[in-house]
């Protein structure tokens, strides 16, 4: 079913750009797990009828230190699933910030990715997959080049500075509520008690937005794009 939107042609060309770690936290607040595939296919899938010409995803990893190199592993791991299904991957190295976590701020190449590739592709709408209000300027900046510029974010969430610089806002909310629930770790049945402690030690928080590719695979439920709200 093609999405409603009168301010655009019907074969639009398309450029997507996601800020990794923003999306993931919206997303993991209602409890789901990020389904990439639907998430491209809902902003500029076949049934749109607009033209993907690249989703770009921007992603911090952990730092490249003995520490962090099991969670460093996974993160590439999956990074390189999403290059595999057709999303353009773009990774900044992280440096260790205070309570063991570590920090890698993508909003300055995602910001100039953004304009660089507006030139080169001609994209005629750039959606930017964040809430962040650090990006309201960027969408002026397209703007001003002829671009329309869609925000896709939790609706409830997003900023009245960012929410007015861009010609529409994609509410994901109700796109996240078709999302797979996070299966909560629980405790281990028929696991001995040393080896269940263990177990627990050696299991990192998984990263952002980080799911098996074969979730995506083995089980999708059913979503209807009309469903999902738009609103200017």
């Amino acid at each position: 079913m093609q999405k409603k939107n009168s301010n655009t042609s019907a074969h639009s060309r398309v450029l997507v750009l996601v800020d990794e770690s923003n999306v993931g936290s919206s997303v993991r607040t209602v409890g789901r797990g990020l389904d990439w595939i639907k998430l491209r296919d809902f902003l500029a899938g076949p049934n749109t009828g607009r033209e993907l010409i690249e989703m770009v995803v921007y992603a911090g990893l952990p730092p490249a230190m003995p520490i962090w190199q099991e969670e460093r592993d996974k993160k590439n791991k999956f990074m390189q699933w999403l290059r595999s299904n057709g999303f353009m991957v773009v990774t900044k190295d992280g440096s260790p910030a205070e309570e063991g976590r570590y920090k890698a701020n993508v909003d300055v190449m995602m910001a100039i990715d953004a304009l660089e590739l507006s030139v080169e592709m001609q994209p005629d709408v750039v959606i930017l997959v964040t809430g962040d209000t650090d990006f309201a300027y960027l969408a002026i900046k397209l703007r001003r080049r002829g671009i329309r510029v869609e925000v896709a974010s939790v609706s409830q969430n997003l900023g009245n500075i960012l929410r007015s610089a861009a010609n529409e806002v994609i509410d994901l909310a109700p796109l996240f509520r078709t999302f797979e629930m996070i299966q909560e770790p629980g405790p281990a049945r028929a696991m001995p008690p040393r080896q269940n402690q263990q177990q627990g030690r050696s299991q990192p928080q998984r990263p952002p937005n980080q799911q098996r590719p074969q979730q995506h695979q083995r089980r999708r439920p059913r979503f209807s794009p009309a469903k999902a709200t738009r609103t200017v």
